[in-house]
């Protein structure tokens, strides 16, 4: 009974958070810095031309430029309220949208920015309770904070973006699965040599099953060029996550979960469930132990609700630029480092996990 106040207590506070809108604003580009978002969406549009909660069998590309205004912190994300005043010192802007009428456009804009990257591209996927400019905003915010060099790519799937729409987002995932494989496939045309998913929440199941399809149709070129897979506090059933990783085989490497057991959210989806625990809040790793991947325990990161700590907070965003070498320098020795990342120390509890610890908080001898 108590999980279930929490949860609905939490979902109280979630519905009286202000959402994100796109704001079309031309002259913030000479403000702020531009990043380019190109985006794949089985999201429909509305006859205003924005793309809202409800679901298109039809995959359609877009391209929106944000600006990244100057008067922010890393990790920060601010928009102007509903009828308020834009302010490019400090507002997430768009400077210019294109909803493309066909896929060789798409193509052809995207071929020219792979060019640029040296044909590497990043597809993020979103989580649930997310709407449209949400999701561009923060990938926007996430790939200027950690200066990826890639092209930057979002698959936008129809959210409903709703804190009582748990069950819409979770078969809206699972609708959603063969538009994400479609995406990597025009990036792949489109000409990328490399590409990298990252997904959040419940982005990451949809994701892991657009791998587990790919693996099932035999499509294993797909599999082939992915460079890597990060799932940041991934809302998934644990048993559900070894059957897909099973049925993909081979993971791609690296293959990293960003996971912490303060994740208020994911507290919400196994109240909702009927669990203890998703793969993204475990506090026992022996479960995926077997499994080639490594869970980054982040909770003595969290704050608020403690879902989206990598792109909240500073010194993670660093360590995402540094991921695989990380990685490297624990397959050589299991030990505590200390400066692969400014004020993080990195522990290794086991084979598969790793826990993060801000400097100060070892210096002191303090925990949470």
């Amino acid at each position: 009974m108590g999980r279930l106040v929490s949860a609905v207590c939490l979902v109280l506070l979630i519905a009286c958070t202000p959402r994100g809108q796109v704001t079309l604003a031309p002259q913030a580009a000479a403000v702020g810095q531009v990043q380019d978002v190109f985006i794949g969406t089985t999201r429909r549009q509305e006859q205003d031309g924005s793309f809202g909660p409800k679901r298109s069998e039809e995959v359609r590309f877009a391209r929106y430029d944000v600006a990244i205004p100057p008067n922010r912190e890393v990790g920060e994300i601010n928009w102007p309220r509903r009828g308020g005043r834009a302010d490019p010192n400090r507002h997430f802007l768009t400077t210019a949208q294109e909803v493309y009428q066909s896929n060789p456009a798409f193509q052809n804009d995207l071929r020219q920015q792979l060019a640029l990257s040296d044909g590497e591209a990043v597809i993020f996927v979103h989580g649930y309770n997310t709407n449209f400019a949400e999701g561009v905003y923060r990938v926007a915010q996430f790939a200027h904070d950690l200066k990826l060099p890639g092209t930057v790519v979002l698959y936008s799937w129809p959210s409903a973006a709703e804190p009582l729409g748990y069950a819409y987002d979770r078969d809206s995932a699972l609708f959603a699965r063969d538009g994400l494989e479609s995406l990597i496939h025009e990036v792949a045309r489109a000409g990328a040599r490399r590409i990298y998913l990252v997904a959040h929440s419940m982005g990451a199941g949809l994701t892991m099953e657009a791998l587990r399809t790919a693996a099932v149709r035999g499509d294993q070129r797909t599999l082939d060029m992915l460079g890597g897979v990060i799932l940041i506090s991934p809302d998934i059933d644990v048993d559900v996550f070894r059957e897909q990783a099973r049925a993909i085989g081979t993971l791609p490497q690296p293959f990293v979960i960003f996971g912490s057991d303060r994740d208020k959210f994911l507290r919400l989806s196994a109240a909702l469930t009927g669990q203890e625990q998703r793969l993204g809040s475990l506090s026992d790793v022996s479960r995926v132990a077997d499994l080639k991947v490594t869970f980054l325990d982040v909770g003595e990161f969290a704050e608020g609700a403690g879902h989206f700590v990598v792109g909240d907070s500073a010194a993670l965003i660093l360590l995402m630029e540094r991921i695989v070498d990380i990685q490297g320098a624990f397959e050589q020795d299991r030990q505590v480092r200390q400066g692969l990342i400014p004020g993080v120390v990195l522990t290794v509890q086991s084979a598969t996990q790793i826990v993060l610890r801000p400097l100060a908080q070892v210096a002191s001898g303090v925990t949470q």
